[in-house]
């Protein structure tokens, strides 16, 4: 049997990996990932946390949060797409057509 101590570092390793990306990275495809990658980080860790409280509350929640996760992907490549086709590059420093 695995500790619960041992799903919370991967999470926290998972989660700095994801932070790294947003930060270091301007692609937004390589962003979009990492976030998933933190929002993933967080599931594990609200999973351990649950089965160490012993209740499913947890468990639900992170079908919520998949939900959610699953939407922002939908939109936001659909933006990305959309970008895409206009500039034929991608950067998110040059995203700045969309204020206006």
């Amino acid at each position: 049997m695995v500790p619960e101590s041992y799903y919370t570092v991967l999470s926290a390793i998972l989660f700095t990996i994801g932070v790294v990306g947003v930060l270091v990275r301007r692609n937004p495809l390589v962003i979009f990932m990492s976030i998933e990658l933190m929002l993933n980080a967080a599931n594990l860790a609200l999973v351990a946390f649950g089965h160490r409280a012993g209740t499913a509350d947890a468990q639900v929640l992170v079908f919520f949060v998949m939900t959610v996760a699953a939407a922002e992907v939908a939109v936001g490549l659909a933006i990305i797409v959309a970008i895409f086709r206009l500039q034929r590059r991608l950067s998110v420093d040059e995203l700045s057509i969309m204020r206006w």
